[in-house]
């Protein structure tokens, strides 16, 4: 099972060393693909947040192994399908991709009318990263851990909770823990983080599911409290925090990911050449030490497993969107 290999990995910590699964003749397109000019990667998110961040510490290792500049172009909004959508559009020829996040699951079944279909436009290229999602509240509240803040809930039914918008990863993290409990909930979707954990800290809402870049400085500056993690191990920027699965949540793994994408048609040889840079820029130890600060577990692997994991992801994923009748104007 798919969530069992990724476990074994994380608890390995050795996902980037093994060598690439590619057939020699996969390696020998790598080799004969070479860029003559530049690389875009368009970021579906905007500059400054987690995504950004992180393509933009591999994109150097990238442009060396491939010896082209590799440029960023940011096009955030709307959950990342306009930056999708730019990608979309983009002529399949290995200098185009995108770099994105869980919203490549969700958005195909929340959006009616976009122009293009996620899974037809894009081909996986490589997973770089799960961004752990971390059930936290107020350090002030007056629970202490995750049965502390249910027995809290159903003693107060319709607490609300945040999220950085309805569909994803956040939310849907809190709809899984609600449901498991029959609790009675009131969901207040923000636009983004930084709308969402002003609203926590100064307690318009009383807790959140949210990841480690954005909420580890407040919970080192004893302003918030974690009580869980919803990766598959403990992650080692908070190894006394337990996981969900611990706490009995089976199948609880709602993470944000960041991966990197091509328009569909791209050359495999492209694809395989573009993959293998990125791979070694993850590898790098300075890239790794920065991940880690953020919070994030670097993936890697092949873009089989990339192909595999979102295929886990639009199962799961899909059937709690679908389950729970979650809409855009829910």
């Amino acid at each position: 099972m798919l969530a069992r290999m990724i476990c074994r990995r994380l608890a390995l910590a050795l996902p980037l060393l093994a060598a690439p699964r590619l057939t020699p003749g996969a390696w020998g397109q790598a080799a004969a693909w070479t860029p003559t000019r530049p690389l875009r990667i368009i970021v579906a998110w905007p500059a400054g947040g987690s995504a950004d961040a992180s393509i933009r510490l591999v994109a150097p290792h990238m442009s060396q192994q491939l010896g082209q500049p590799v440029v960023i172009d940011n096009r955030g909004g709307a959950s990342g399908s306009i930056g999708a959508g730019v990608a979309a559009q983009a002529a399949p020829d290995g200098y185009t991709y995108l770099f994105d996040a869980a919203g490549q699951v969700s958005n195909p079944l929340l959006m009616r009318g976009l122009a293009f279909d996620y899974e037809r436009a894009f081909t996986p290229v490589l997973l770089f990263a799960l961004l752990p999602n971390v059930l936290v509240v107020r350090a002030d509240a007056p629970v202490q851990d995750v049965a502390g803040l249910v027995a809290y809930l159903r003693a107060h039914p319709g607490t609300p909770y945040a999220s950085t918008g309805i569909g994803l990863m956040s939310h849907l993290a809190a709809v899984m823990f609600a449901q498991r409990h029959r609790l009675e909930v009131t969901h207040v979707p923000y636009r983004a983080s930084a709308q969402s954990i002003p609203a926590l800290l100064a307690g318009e809402t009383f807790f959140t599911f949210n990841t480690t870049p954005l909420i580890m400085p407040l919970i080192r500056d004893g302003r918030l409290r974690p009580l869980a993690v919803a990766t598959p191990r403990r992650i080692p920027a908070l190894p006394d925090t337990p996981t969900m699965l611990e706490l009995g949540y089976e199948g609880f793994q709602l993470n944000e990911w960041l991966g990197l994408f091509a328009p569909a048609g791209t050359p495999e040889a492209a694809i395989a050449r573009v993959a293998e840079a990125a791979r070694v820029g993850l590898a790098d130890p300075t890239v790794r030490e920065r991940h880690a600060a953020l919070g994030a577990e670097i993936m890697g692997g092949t873009t089989a497993d990339f192909a595999a994991f979102l295929a886990e992801q639009r199962r799961h994923v899909g059937a709690l969107i679908r389950d729970n009748n979650i809409r855009l104007d829910s």
